[in-house]
């Protein structure tokens, strides 16, 4: 599985290139092998590391460490989510139990930043549920009590008033919640690599062709070597599907972003001199919008089924030519050659937004589908699927398990037809907020 991503995302380019970079050229024996090194699996490396400090473990890649999702997304460490069904006390205490998820992987965040001191820009500014639909303001409402039963703060906030803390008057309707946090994703997935401890080895551009079990172990084989493992832990998100992991209950999203160059001075006054803040859609597949503290726009508002592999730039460049009409909408005294770069990246989703967090033999073990919530729920169930396939139980895998299962999915061509046509109608109702 060669994964070949494009050289245009703004949050790994910001950072200094990396030069000591293995790949796997001979083959290796090892107590535990994880393939995936984003979010899930170095941290779930960093915690085998402290339950196993005289075990070898090996984190393998089929890409440069951190460069996939974890360092692709738009930065949002997220507390609560729009987009669940919540209709009746069931469907309430379900959202509970996601909504625990998200506060356990912010906290998970918060103490590998404060054990290592990370700098990742962040910034506990909250974030906006908005819409320029009028009309939103009843799903807003309803969005509202469910945030008022489970204790969330929030605010419904109107047009003049949003036009004063974003710098635009596109928005007619929020709903602002003081949880959630902004980040730079790139300086965080870069720092979990670079405190590794020493009893981990870590293999990158190095694609995993296959693998199986012969007796109480795993080979794997990668297109140099092999390795063989007691334990194996497949942290790859948005590319479980493709190595054939609980591949009926999750399927592989592309989305798209583009940022700005920094905003000038002059610039900057014309739109009021914005703090930092963050828009989600209230509707499915509309545009995720950010100001960054370095006053920079980003914006997210594509979403398809497209080959996970890779992207090509032709494509890419198409896909650049909505995000800067989508930024025109909102600031259309802009220059419209302002976007810097952009690039695409994968998400995983299931049927119901559940994630995927299980032993699935007696020596395997998966984590990943966050359905676009990857940078707390991804660290968290890291450190926490480690920690099963170490056999220990802690709070925090109870209230993991307690959640919904991802559900079945119909097999291809039958998904590949569904989840098209299903983007596709979400698309016309957003099409205003793109």
């Amino acid at each position: 599985m060669d994964v070949f991503n494009d050289q245009g995302c703004f949050w790994i380019n910001d950072l200094e290139p990396r030069t000591n970079i293995l790949s796997l050229n001979k083959n290796e024996d090892c107590d535990w092998l994880i393939i995936g090194a984003g979010y899930t699996g170095l941290s779930a490396a960093r915690k085998l590391s402290e339950l196993h400090p005289n075990e070898k473990i090996i984190l393998v890649d089929s890409q440069l460490a951190g460069e996939g999702a974890s360092g692709r997304n738009s930065g949002y460490l997220v507390d609560t989510t729009l987009n669940d069904g919540f209709n009746s006390n069931k469907d309430l205490e379900n959202y509970k139990k996601k909504s625990d998820i998200y506060q356990l992987g912010i906290n998970s965040v918060k103490n590998f930043i404060k054990e290592y001191q990370v700098e990742c820009d962040w910034n506990h500014t909250g974030k906006y549920f908005a819409s320029s639909n009028v009309k939103d303001r009843k799903i807003l409402e309803k969005f509202s009590i469910t945030l008022s039963k489970l204790g969330f703060s929030y605010n419904i906030i109107g047009k003049e008033e949003l036009k004063k803390k974003l710098g635009t008057s596109f928005y007619n309707i929020a709903l602002y919640t003081t949880g959630g946090i902004l980040l730079h994703p790139g300086k965080l997935v870069r720092a979990m690599i670079d405190i590794l401890p020493n009893n981990i080895t870590l293999y990158e551009n190095t694609s995993l062709l296959n693998w199986k079990k012969i007796n109480d172990k795993i080979l794997c084989k990668f297109k140099k070597a092999n390795i063989i493992s007691k334990k194996i832990l497949f942290c790859t998100n948005g590319f479980l599907k493709t190595l054939g992991i609980k591949s009926n209950y999750n399927f592989p999203i592309t989305l798209t972003a583009s940022i700005t160059r920094p905003l000038t001075d002059k610039e900057f006054d014309r739109i009021g001199s914005p703090k930092e803040w963050g828009v989600l859609p209230i509707r499915h597949l509309g545009a995720t919008v950010r100001m960054t503290k370095d006053r920079r726009i980003l914006i997210r508002n594509t979403a398809e089924v497209h080959n996970p592999l890779q992207m090509k730039n032709s494509i890419l460049n198409k896909r650049s030519t909505t995000h800067m009409l989508g930024i025109q909408k909102r600031f259309p005294d802009l220059p419209k050659n302002i976007i810097q770069s952009s690039w695409s990246g994968i998400v995983s989703r299931s049927r119901n937004g559940s994630q995927i967090f299980e032993k699935i033999e007696s020596n395997v073990y998966v984590a990943g589908c966050y359905n676009g919530s990857g940078i707390g729920v991804g660290t968290l169930f890291g450190e926490q699927i480690a920690l099963k396939a170490s056999n220990e139980e802690t709070k925090e895998i109870k209230i993991i398990e307690s959640r919904n299962k991802p559900n079945l999915l119909p097999p291809d061509p039958f998904l590949n037809i569904g989840v098209k046509a299903r983007l596709f109608f979400e698309k016309l109702r957003a099409r205003s907020e793109n």
